[in-house]
């Protein structure tokens, strides 16, 4: 296999840089993105339900994207809830390079992003929500590993929330998380995508 998935680093790719505008949970969003990252052209379908669909009752902690990107969920996350810190991480310093300058590029401050391969480098344990589109080419054990990883990083109460493909994995992802956390919900389902919730009780 090539290795310049999105997932994996390769700092040999060419560039083609591309910004153009989206509309996201009411907010018109800009994004500038570029060869080796995911879903270079637009917002990827998944991406866009999970955005739509997440919603928190009050907000009382931080937020943490996992396998950020060029940050379309976390950015608009933070747009929604500015009073909230959103933290972003992904292993793709290119796509963390475009996300710091699309944090800029929609004047979002309330966001740290940093570099980890899932949760690695993630130290806090105390998000109040971990929203992931996780990287289904990697495989299921990182997959997986997100699902797993999250209960230890939520502080009680808090809520992961996955978007992920029927066909790519989703009966097994909702099944690890239903062992994991205990409860799964499905929050919405479009066009062969669905959303995914557990609380850490």
């Amino acid at each position: 296999m090539a290795n310049n998935h999105y997932y994996t680093n390769d700092e040999t790719l060419k560039h083609n840089r591309k910004t153009w505008q989206i509309r996201l949970k009411g907010f018109n969003m800009q994004f500038t993105s570029d060869n080796g990252v995911f879903s270079k052209n637009t917002v990827d379908f998944g991406s866009q339900v999970l955005i739509e669909s997440f919603s928190l009752q009050e907000v009382s902690g931080k937020i943490l994207d996992v396998g950020c990107g060029y940050g379309p969920m976390g950015l608009t996350v933070a747009k929604e809830f500015p009073e909230s810190q959103v933290d972003m991480v992904d292993v793709n310093l290119r796509a963390l390079e475009l996300a710091e300058e699309n944090a800029k590029l929609n004047q979002i401050t309330n966001v740290r992003i940093y570099e980890s391969s899932v949760y690695e480098n993630v130290a806090d344990e105390d998000y109040q929500a971990i929203i992931s589109n996780p990287p289904i080419r990697a495989g299921k054990q990182v997959v997986h590993a997100i699902l797993e990883g999250a209960h230890a990083h939520l502080k009680v109460g808090g809520e992961l929330w996955i978007v992920i493909q029927k066909k790519q994995g989703g009966p097994s992802a909702k099944a690890k998380m239903e062992t994991v956390f205990g409860n799964v919900e499905q929050v919405a389902k479009e066009k062969g995508y669905f959303i995914f919730k557990s609380i850490k009780e």
